[in-house]
C-alpha cells in the first residue's frame, strides 16, 4: 500500500455521507431521524450514512456491522451514543488507542490514536440486519477506505457479518483469501497477503459489542481487552 493522504480520506468520507444507493436503507434511516425516540425527541438526528472515524495513519482498524438507529444514526459518528459504543471506546481507551473512554456526541473531544473505526454498511438498517445486496452495494466504500489506510496491518472484525465483509473487501483489493475461507470465531486470526506486494494484513475476530452479547456475558471486558491486546501485538510486528 502507498502512503496515506489525509485529504484523500477526508474526500472519501464526504462522498460516503452523501450516498443514497440503497433505497430501503435511505428510507429507514430518514424515517428514524424524523420520528425519533422519545428519549431524544429534542435532539437533531444525523439520518445519513456514516463515514469512518479515527486516525488516518491507523495500524488497527475496527470493522463493525452498521450504525445503530438511535446511536450513530442519531449522533453522526460510528459507535457513538449507545451501549455498544460505551463498550468499544472503553476498550480502546484501556488499550491506549483512544484519549477518553466515552463517545457521546460529535465534538465531545474523542480522538483515536493509531486506530480507525468503521462499518461494513454505512446506514442504519431495519432490525440491525442489512441484506447481502446492501452489503455488496456498500462494499466499494470499505474497499476505498482500506485502500487509503496504508498503515493498517490489523482489522478487528466485530461479528461474523463484519468478518465476511472484511474478507470480501480484501479479496477485491488483491489479497489472497485461503480456501476454504477462514470461518469467524472470537479471537480467530486470518493473515492474508496482497498478491502484488506481499503486504500482510491480519483479520482478527471478536464477538460484536452488542447488548445481546455484553448483557449475556458472551462477551466480557476481559475478552474484549484481550482482543485489542492481541491487535496491538500484531500491529507492532
Amino acid at each position: 500500500m502507498t502512503a496515506t493522504h489525509p485529504t484523500a480520506l477526508a474526500a472519501l468520507d464526504a462522498e460516503v455521507v452523501s450516498c443514497r444507493r440503497c433505497p430501503r436503507l435511505v428510507a429507514w434511516r430518514e424515517s428514524v431521524a424524523e420520528l425519533r425516540r422519545r428519549a431524544y425527541a429534542d435532539e437533531p438526528y444525523w439520518g445519513r450514512p456514516l463515514a469512518g472515524f479515527g486516525d488516518a495513519e491507523a495500524r488497527v482498524v475496527v470493522l463493525g456491522l452498521a450504525p445503530a438507529a438511535h446511536g450513530g444514526n442519531r449522533t453522526g459518528r460510528v459507535f457513538t451514543g449507545d451501549r455498544s459504543g460505551d463498550w468499544l471506546y472503553g476498550a480502546l481507551y484501556r488499550a491506549g488507542l483512544a484519549n477518553q473512554p466515552t463517545s457521546t456526541h460529535v465534538g465531545d473531544g474523542l480522538e483515536l490514536r493509531g486506530c480507525r473505526v468503521t462499518a461494513a454498511v454505512r446506514c442504519a438498517p431495519p432490525a440491525n440486519r442489512p441484506t447481502p445486496e446492501e452489503r455488496d452495494t456498500c462494499g466499494p466504500w470499505l474497499d476505498a477506505e482500506l485502500q487509503e489506510l496504508a498503515a493498517a496491518s490489523v482489522i478487528v472484525a466485530l461479528g461474523g457479518f463484519a468478518w465476511d465483509a472484511g474478507l470480501r473487501s480484501l479479496h477485491r483489493l488483491g489479497f489472497a483469501v485461503p480456501r476454504p475461507r477462514p470461518a469467524f470465531g472470537h479471537g480467530r486470526e486470518a493473515t492474508l497477503r496482497r498478491h502484488a506486494t506481499g503486504h500482510p494484513l491480519t483479520l482478527l475476530g471478536c464477538y460484536h459489542v452488542s447488548q445481546q452479547n455484553t448483557f449475556t456475558g458472551r462477551l466480557t471486558e476481559v475478552m474484549l481487552d484481550e482482543v485489542f491486546g492481541r491487535a496491538l501485538a500484531l500491529a507492532a510486528r
